[in-house]
């Protein structure tokens, strides 16, 4: 053989030898992708929020980074404004960071989905926080026992006015937990419908969880009602307010029992003053640190200990749920100040 001829085998044996290594370590790139925090060593985990519009989510963010950080890990925290387009692009770019695992409030229930896919493809588990994520392999749950809030917003209200003339101001339809909501409120009314003592005169979802929204829903229920309604059954603290505006509006505010859900400050000193007959508390402290916990857990590949399982539409979902708990003016201090949740001085001001 030639000297030209060895050279040209030479040439071709090394670039079939670099072209053949190229995918190998590609692949060891991806495998070892590195975290976007300085130590490498650290567990990342990364906490996607629906909205921080709402005081509730504030005071999720603070606990879960607290709770997170107490037991050595590192959290970013981003809330993406009612948006699911832009919930999967921080999904997207979280993962790009490196966490470890993906904690996830969903903007919407269903198109969530593909941040599990996401997570899944790069070997990170979704934990879905307070609101189900839905047909999707999500990997766990962590919420309250949603149709129980239903079921207690509605027996509180039934204690009040046992018949007559109800609406119900539901949340974002898109959000699983405004579903069970009902659900649990209709089992508590639906014998009483079909006894003829309940007359749903109003029945419907609230948009995003809009106050605005429900308040002009509530315009309109009036509006169509000649301004007779003897019961609302709201599905949070934001959605109740807008019913209160609505009814302070034709000087009802006050003599109708209106639920509320999330003990926010406003709507518990709505409840002390009289305007709101009841909250729903689901102790976010417990919530918070439930979720750290397991979130930590699941990233040291830990056995996880559930009490629940959930179908979400494709999977049997391991969760764990927690108990909510009504307040009413006669126990504020008993369960809200009591747990540090809210101050007295702030309430009864």
């Amino acid at each position: 053989m030639g000297t030209s001829m060895k050279y040209k085998m030479l040439l071709i044996i090394a670039i079939l030898f670099v072209t053949g290594c190229t995918p190998t370590e590609q692949v060891s790139n991806s495998e070892n992708q590195k975290k976007l925090i300085s130590n490498q060593e650290d567990i990342y985990i990364g906490f996607l929020l629906d909205t921080l519009q709402d005081e509730r989510w504030y005071n999720d963010k603070e606990l879960f980074e607290g709770e997170v950080e107490k037991l050595g890990g590192r959290v970013k925290t981003l809330a993406a404004n009612g948006s699911s387009e832009v919930q999967i692009s921080q999904a997207e770019l979280l993962l790009e960071e490196g966490v470890d695992v993906l904690v996830v409030v969903p903007q919407d229930a269903e198109s969530s989905a593909v941040i599990v896919e996401m997570a899944h493809e790069k070997n990170v588990k979704v934990v879905s926080y307070d609101r189900l994520i839905r047909n999707a392999d999500l990997d766990y749950y962590i919420s309250f026992d949603n149709e129980k809030v239903g079921e207690l917003q509605a027996t509180e209200i039934l204690n009040h006015v046992s018949s007559g003339e109800f609406a119900y101001v539901g949340g974002a339809e898109s959000d699983n937990n405004a579903v069970l909501f009902r659900a649990g409120a209709m089992k508590v009314l639906q014998p009483l419908i079909e006894k003829g003592d309940i007359t749903l005169v109003s029945d419907g979802y609230t948009d995003g969880w809009n106050p605005a929204v429900a308040e002009e829903n509530m315009d309109e229920t009036l509006r169509r009602n000649g301004n007779q309604i003897d019961a609302v059954i709201a599905a949070n603290d934001g959605t109740a307010g807008g019913v209160i505006r609505a009814l302070a509006k034709v000087g009802l505010d006050g003599q109708v029992p209106v639920s509320g859900q999330d003990a926010e400050l406003a709507a518990v000193q709505r409840v002390v003053n009289g305007t709101q007959t009841m909250t729903v508390y689901k102790s976010i402290n417990m919530l918070a640190e439930q979720a750290a916990s397991v979130a930590m857990r699941v990233a040291k590949q830990e056995e996880i200990e559930t009490n629940h399982t959930i179908e979400n539409g494709k999977v049997s979902v391991p969760s764990i749920l927690l108990e909510p708990i009504t307040v009413t003016k006669d126990n504020v201090k008993e369960t809200v100040i009591k747990e540090g949740y809210l101050k007295e001085e702030d309430i009864y001001k």
